[in-house]
């Protein structure tokens, strides 16, 4: 592909939709093993444009794209063995704008962010602690 060709191709491509992310966090969510799935039933998955202020605040961040996702919930870790009622379900949201821009300052596809934050964030649904799951992605590499 030429490099003018390349070029007129951006020209044309629009920013990606929070309907896009939340395609691209169900295709990686599709990706997982299937114990792992199951696991995450209930889960919902919420794609925002930015953090409320509630938030961003509770989680002391400094600007409105400090945040790529976050857990809200019990860890299943941390939950009865009885079922409970009247709880919410665990939640995960994805930030878009965040996102997207942590994608255009680093070097990994969109689809490759938006799964890393996906996981991670299930990994809170596991019940492990940023800690926990950093050293589980440091072993992997």
């Amino acid at each position: 592909m030429s490099e003018t060709t390349r070029f007129e191709n951006w020209a044309l491509i629009e920013a990606p939709t929070a309907a896009d992310i939340e395609r691209l966090a169900d295709a990686a969510f599709a990706r997982l093993p299937d114990g792992f799935k199951r696991l995450c039933e209930g889960l919902v998955v919420q794609v925002d444009d930015f953090p409320d202020e509630e938030t961003l605040e509770e989680m002391e961040a400094e600007t409105e794209f400090d945040l790529l996702g976050l857990f809200r919930g019990r860890g299943l870790a941390q939950r009865s063995a009885f079922g409970e009622t009247g709880t919410m379900p665990n939640m995960i949201w994805l930030y878009r704008r965040p996102l997207l821009d942590y994608w255009c300052e680093g070097q990994d596809s969109l689809g490759a962010v938006v799964t890393h934050v996906l996981v991670h964030e299930i990994g809170h649904h596991f019940g492990l602690s940023d800690e926990d799951i950093e050293a589980i992605e440091a072993a992997a590499a």
